[in-house]
């Protein structure tokens, strides 16, 4: 199966919404949320689609001077394990390279391995955490920042994972 990434419209959120009741129970994002974000100048949200243009995942970032900060990253529990999420990834970084933003940062529940081990095979790196972050179960957040992503270093791992896609 092909999967695209495009930008997100009002006509996906309730796509969106059912994924994020799937992967995050009754404590997810509103509607509202996402409607308002969509408007937001400094949001970029994209989903991925299947070919007849399903949204499958989608993720969202904040473009705060040359920092990224990641809102969310989902991808539909049937379709997760195809790599969907280093794509979306992926097009964010991107993102960041054509508009000059030199790191990205997140917030990550310590008990989600499955995640932190994505960002981490990223190049993310954890530099503390905010306590009792997630209002559903008061859960501590990771906070985890990229290096910067024009160096060498960090260039050389991008193309290494955009290969193996």
């Amino acid at each position: 199966m092909n999967f695209k990434i495009r930008e997100m419209t009002h006509s996906d959120i309730d796509s969106i919404l059912k994924i994020e009741q799937l992967c995050y129970g009754a404590h997810h994002w509103s509607k509202e949320s996402f409607q308002t974000e969509l408007s937001n100048k400094i949001s970029s949200y994209h989903c991925i689609v299947d070919e007849n243009d399903n949204c499958v995942g989608y993720m969202g970032i904040w473009k705060i001077m040359d920092e990224a900060h990641v809102t969310n990253l989902s991808v539909h529990p049937d379709f997760q394990n195809k790599k969907l999420a280093h794509k979306l990834l992926l097009n964010a970084i991107d993102i960041c390279y054509r508009e000059k933003i030199k790191f990205i940062t997140l917030e990550v529940r310590k008990s989600n391995l499955k995640a932190i081990h994505l960002y981490e095979k990223f190049g993310f790196k954890s530099l503390g955490y905010r306590k009792k972050y997630y209002q559903d179960n008061n859960e501590d957040a990771l906070i985890m920042w990229s290096e910067n992503i024009f160096d060498k270093k960090y260039k050389d791992l991008y193309s290494e994972l955009s290969k193996n896609l």
